[in-house]
């Protein structure tokens, strides 16, 4: 069995696009006619520009070699150019198709990809949610609301999940870490206040950051939100300052959870070294693929740190997400995004229940991909997955924040 055919599906959820402007989903294809799904989640370059990077990573690593040789063909990748050192370009890449070789090889074998990573540790994954507006919620003060923060929780708790994240400490911007404004940091308090009394000691809080602050200023905004216990302090500053980071975290009274924008075992270990963190959230259609992160899982237990699979894309990536958390003992719990879209893709092939996710029996990742829907849906616009904000946080006026995919406005 040989790697034969590439394809690449740039696809665009509809609006609101909860998950980002664009997912880029890769199908490979094997010489005896076995078709495999992966995503890549990579947002420093353009999907067209993407396209390129991905076809050449298949063609100059991965063409015509056996999808079982998944170690050499990263050793491969991560060597390529005289280099051994991670690119978050050329790691998206392969991280996608590693995951489609994952696949593959379920299939092959008639094995969900869970039994082939050292078999099924958790019968069931613990899934969290970001909070999004509800239907009856006005999609442009909802992100300044701690009440309607708080009825969103209520809702989600309601089915069954038992953590929620939110983000409301204002933007994150190419600035690099920035004083929170005051009122930023009292709304933070605000919307920790509300939630927690909504939802009581039935769900934890994620309070999610982007790495906007400096060192100093995560640390005032870690301490106002410690009387309401969240679970984690996510990125509290950018993700290149570890011993910075590790400031933070001996400085606060709150977890640091860190991973998302992180890719290989070069980047997690320092982390895990300087104790910059005990929650990891790598995303794994950047972060090297499943069988890279499965090491750094193997490196956080001894650590004792946990593992919390970060997701802002699609369900392709979802579902390879779901596996390497079956297969793990330092599972904490899994982001999950929950939409129309999302669901349709996979065609309802993995879904949260009760707040929990089954990870799938059916052989691979257990999906089934609506290839021609994927492809109804093209990206059309000239915008990253994600961006950052130019402007400096406003000190003045506030700070409105929507995430770096904000929803369209028409």
């Amino acid at each position: 069995m040989k790697l034969a055919d590439l394809d690449i599906v740039v696809t665009a959820p509809p609006a609101p696009g909860w998950g980002g402007r664009y997912w880029i989903l890769v199908k490979l294809t094997t010489d005896d006619g076995i078709t495999g799904w992966g995503e890549c989640y990579a947002s420093s370059i353009g999907p067209e520009a993407m396209r390129a990077v991905i076809e050449d990573v298949f063609s100059r690593h991965m063409a015509g070699e056996n999808p079982e040789n998944i170690e050499k063909m990263f050793r491969r990748t991560y060597s390529s150019g005289f280099t051994q050192r991670p690119d978050l370009t050329v790691m998206g890449a392969f991280s996608g198709l590693e995951i489609a070789c994952w696949d593959i090889l379920g299939k092959a074998r008639n094995r969900p990809v869970w039994a082939l990573l050292g078999g099924r540790m958790n019968e069931r994954i613990r899934a969290y949610t970001y909070l999004y507006p509800l239907p009856r919620h006005d999609m442009t003060a909802f992100w300044t609301s701690p009440d309607l923060a708080a009825e969103s929780a209520s809702a989600m708790v309601a089915k069954g999940y038992t953590a929620v994240k939110f983000d409301p400490a204002g933007p994150y911007t190419l600035r690099g870490g920035h004083m929170p404004a005051m009122s930023d940091i009292s709304q933070s308090v605000a919307f920790c206040k509300a939630i927690r009394a909504a939802v009581g000691d039935r769900a934890d809080l994620l309070f999610g950051t982007h790495g906007q602050f400096t060192t100093a200023g995560a640390i005032r905004l870690g301490q106002a939100l410690e009387p309401y216990s969240p679970l984690w302090f996510e990125e509290p500053i950018p993700p290149d300052s570890i011993e910075e980071m590790a400031k933070v975290a001996r400085s606060v009274r709150i977890p640091v959870a860190t991973g998302e924008r992180l890719t290989t075992k070069a980047e997690f270990a320092p982390v895990l070294r300087a104790g910059a963190a005990t929650i990891l959230q790598p995303a794994l259609g950047r972060a090297g693929g499943i069988w890279e992160m499965k090491k750094v899982a193997a490196m956080a237990e001894v650590y004792n740190a946990q593992m919390a699979p970060h997701l802002y894309a699609g369900p392709v990536e979802w579902a390879a997400n779901v596996h390497l958390a079956a297969s793990i003992p330092n599972l904490l719990m899994a982001e999950t995004i929950e939409t129309p879209f999302h669901d349709a893709l996979i065609k309802g092939s993995i879904r949260v229940e009760d707040g929990f996710i089954i990870p799938p029996e059916a052989p691979g990742l257990g999906i089934d991909v609506d290839e021609t829907l994927a492809r109804a849906h093209p990206y059309h616009g000239d915008n990253l997955h994600l961006e950052m904000q130019e402007a400096p946080c406003d000190y003045v006026n506030g700070n409105a924040f929507e995430g770096g995919a904000p929803a369209p406005k028409d």
